[in-house]
């Protein structure tokens, strides 16, 4: 399959445009291109603090191909490396643990700090000589990633030529700044896991839009009805939905979870869901929130990171572990009913007749967005 020779059609305007095509969702050869021109060349969510909580912990991801280590060192900074050592190419860490002071090879021994620089190779220089005039120690630290932590999501730009993360979404930052404060894991029940068979992309386009509540959210669209969503979007950074009747959550005595301080009125019953592009999804509300990082495993299969986030840690409120009980599984259920949306669209990509779709001017601005900061990135790519 060929990949397509131009993306103008993408790149028009929303009440014009053609989605991506075909090429886009199915061709193994496209998706290596993409992982260069866009996951590579962008900010994208490779996991969340929340995995390396403690000074020494280390937790080894795949990312695309890519073997990354995370690492939060003794100052509480966290840090994302190569998962390979400067010596021979050995893998460093093969599973999540707290390495203490140093990061060792098991091959030959040589030894990294957590801010990754070369302390120990033994024997280097013969048995019993551990340096060597010609390996300059300094010079064979760690391969360090540029990253950047908010809402407990550890971005990553691979290829090292972003702007900075706080110059690309600094719109953003701005409008969820009474967002940036400390947050608090909900607990091993507030992680989810979705393995799905469909293109990253169609998982970003379904989240970025309230279109579909009606008829794939019924419950959800009992009380959120479409009509109380608005569309958010900043062309070139991120898309997304709005609503105005965020409904918090009450347990059987009507508790419910505490509120984020000093939040402004806004959000007494709104919520903000927002896809940060390329791979990372946001929800804020009053009392807790969410993120996704989606992990693309191949052209046709994504794995959904889910994490839920409270104003107050459980150890504060054990009280409400029923109810962030209750709340993970209520999230479940909206999540688990998109699978059969975004694996449809993903076996629909296979009609060869397809050119992409037609957006609707008026609900599909979020996702066009989408789609045509996608095509800008492709085309930047082989324009370099």
């Amino acid at each position: 399959m060929n990949k397509p020779s131009t993306l103008q059609s993408v790149m028009t305007s929303v009440n014009r445009a053609n989605g991506l095509p075909n090429a886009h969702y199915i061709d193994p050869v496209v998706f290596a291109e993409e992982r260069a021109s866009v996951l590579f060349a962008s900010w994208s969510g490779v996991g969340f603090g929340k995995d390396i909580p403690e000074p020494g912990d280390a937790k080894p991801v795949d990312f695309l191909g890519v073997p990354l280590l995370l690492v939060r060192d003794q100052d509480g900074a966290i840090h994302v490396y190569q998962n390979t050592c400067r010596h021979r190419g050995m893998i460093l860490v093969e599973e999540a643990k707290n390495i203490r002071g140093t990061i060792r090879c098991p091959y030959h021994s040589w030894c990294y700090s957590l801010k990754g620089q070369l302390r120990a190779a033994p024997h280097v220089g013969g048995v019993g000589q551990n340096t060597h005039e010609d390996v300059k120690m300094a010079e064979l630290g760690l391969v360090s990633f540029r990253a950047h932590v908010w809402q407990d999501v550890i971005f990553v730009n691979i290829d090292g030529k972003a702007a900075p993360f706080e110059e690309v979404h600094a719109e953003l930052l701005d409008r969820w700044q009474e967002f940036d404060r400390p947050l608090h894991h909900g607990g091993p029940e507030s992680s989810l896991k979705l393995e799905v068979n469909t293109n990253w992309k169609l998982a970003v386009e379904n989240y970025c839009e309230s279109y579909h509540l009606p008829w794939v959210h019924p419950g959800l669209n009992s009380y959120s009805r479409l009509e109380d969503h608005y569309n958010i979007e900043s062309p070139g950074k991120y898309s997304g939905q709005g609503t105005l009747v965020y409904r918090q959550l009450r347990g059987a005595e009507g508790e419910v979870f505490p509120d984020f301080d000093a939040l402004s009125d806004k959000w007494t019953t709104g919520g903000e869901y927002v896809a940060v592009y390329p791979n990372v999804l946001l929800g804020v509300q009053r009392d807790h929130t969410f993120a996704i990082v989606l992990e693309p495993r191949s052209c046709e299969q994504t794995v959904e990171h889910i994490e839920l986030y409270y104003a107050k840690s459980s150890a504060e409120t054990p009280e409400l572990d029923p109810l962030r009980h209750q709340n993970a599984q209520l999230w479940k259920t909206v999540f688990e009913e998109d699978i059969f949306v975004v694996e449809g669209m993903q076996k629909g990509r296979h009609g060869p007749m397809f050119d992409g779709g037609r957006f609707s001017p008026a609900m599909d601005g979020p996702t066009h967005n989408f789609h045509h900061w996608v095509a800008t990135q492709i085309e930047a790519g082989r324009a370099s």
